[in-house]
């Protein structure tokens, strides 16, 4: 006997709102229009076309990583997902690990080491702040740790660590191991794998980097596939085997069904990048979040995380007394279509600054849609100061050139071959 068939199942274009929505929250981003054709394109995950966009994909991840890694390899999955297979690799149960913890993500990081049966060590960044350089030393000094994992944007809160390169250099001096997560940075500010001494960097697709959910990436240095190569004991996951996933992205050879469509989109995604290039990227996305945080403090709003520790691609906001987080991202998606996100338990929302998110029409879009949802919610803001203020912004950054931007001989075009 058969299970009734469900009943009352809509199809999704009842479902969705009859207008898209704009997606200014901390992922996923709005993905341009060549990303999403690629998406709808399914092909022989074995062929001879898929083997030169793999190709492709590698070449320019070697770029975008700023690395000549010969082990960059796609993962079918978030950027969890890329973050496990790193952490999965490279340790093995006993290992000591120093976990730096600034919020959400941080600490899933240290879960996974746990999991994984590593001896971890939380060093918990208190006040909300980037992790103190010479305190992370002497942690090392201390513990004498064989990895250490920190995130370079705190997607959670906000918080960046700015002292990523003094701290990876200084953890390659201890010969440790580093896992950097730059699911929310990478191609939105600098990271440079291979002059900084990073082990492994892990992002996900649908931040940064403007593709679609669900298909991540994660580069390894060779110092990390030696330590995967020598493991003493045997990966518990099977999907997340570097080695395994090494004889699709590297040997031509059958691993799982790759994710053809995802893989396709990431390309084109990467392909954009390469087209815009680093400098230039970087530019834009500063100039943008720089002219969206001008305007929401013009408006009266005040910033979760002060200057010398804020993350740009998200931007943490305090909400107002009496104005829930819930309510305010309701009225901003009902009546003017503009979706940003809550919070991870702190009182603010967020908006993010990442990809496609940093052009002017957007931000102007989202900062009106915040600033008139919180009058019809009953709190005082100024939203034609707010309006003013990034217009200004933007206008004196054009001017100015307020970004020295890295020269274009720091990026050169890295290949993973």
């Amino acid at each position: 006997m058969y299970i009734s068939t469900p009943r009352n199942i809509a199809p999704l274009d009842t479902i969705l709102p009859d207008e898209p929505l704009l997606m200014m929250g901390a992922g996923p981003v709005p993905i341009p229009a060549r990303v999403a054709a690629a998406n709808s394109i399914v092909i022989n995950h074995l062929g001879d076309t898929m083997s030169q966009i793999i190709e492709q994909v590698k070449s320019m991840s070697g770029y975008v990583f700023q690395t000549r890694s010969s082990r960059i390899l796609g993962v079918a999955g978030p950027g969890s997902a890329a973050m496990e297979m790193a952490v999965a690799n490279l340790i093995e149960p006993g290992d000591s690990c120093l976990c730096i913890c600034n919020g959400f993500f941080s600490n899933r990081l240290a879960e996974m080491a746990e999991r994984n049966g590593a001896s971890v060590v939380r060093h918990l960044v208190a006040g909300n702040e980037s992790v103190d350089v010479a305190a992370f030393e002497n942690l090392l000094n201390t513990h004498c740790p064989r990895v250490v994992t920190i995130v370079q944007g705190e997607t959670s809160n906000t918080v960046c660590n700015r002292g990523l390169a003094d701290i990876c250099q200084i953890a390659r001096r201890h010969n440790c191991l580093v896992i950097v997560d730059a699911v929310c940075t990478l191609s939105t500010m600098l990271l440079n794998m291979d002059e900084w001494g990073i082990d492994a960097v892990i992002t996900g697709g649908q931040k940064g980097l403007s593709s679609i959910p669900g298909v991540s990436l994660v580069a390894f240095s060779e110092r990390a596939w030696e330590a995967i190569s020598q493991r003493k004991t045997p990966m518990q996951h099977w999907c997340l085997d570097a080695k395994l996933a090494d004889q699709f992205w590297y040997q031509k050879a059958y691993h799982y069904t790759a994710p053809v469509s995802g893989v396709l989109a990431i390309h084109e995604a990467l392909r954009l990048i390469c087209n815009e290039s680093l400098p230039t990227r970087f530019t834009r996305h500063l100039r943008s979040s720089s002219a969206l945080q001008a305007g929401i403090e013009a408006m009266g709003l005040t910033l979760f995380i002060e200057p010398q520790h804020r993350l740009n691609s998200v931007v943490g906001i305090k909400l107002p007394d009496g104005v829930e987080g819930p309510s305010l991202l309701h009225y901003m998606s009902s009546h003017y279509k503009v979706e940003i996100s809550g919070s991870f338990g702190a009182s603010i929302v967020r908006i993010g600054q990442m990809g496609e998110q940093c052009r002017a029409h957007n931000i102007f879009r989202t900062l009106h849609a915040l600033g008139a949802s919180l009058t019809s919610l009953g709190v005082n803001v100024d939203v034609p100061a707010g309006v003013s203020a990034l217009e200004k912004s933007l206008q004196d950054f054009d001017k100015h050139a307020g970004y020295a931007a890295p020269a274009q001989g720091q990026f050169a075009a890295v290949s993973s071959n």
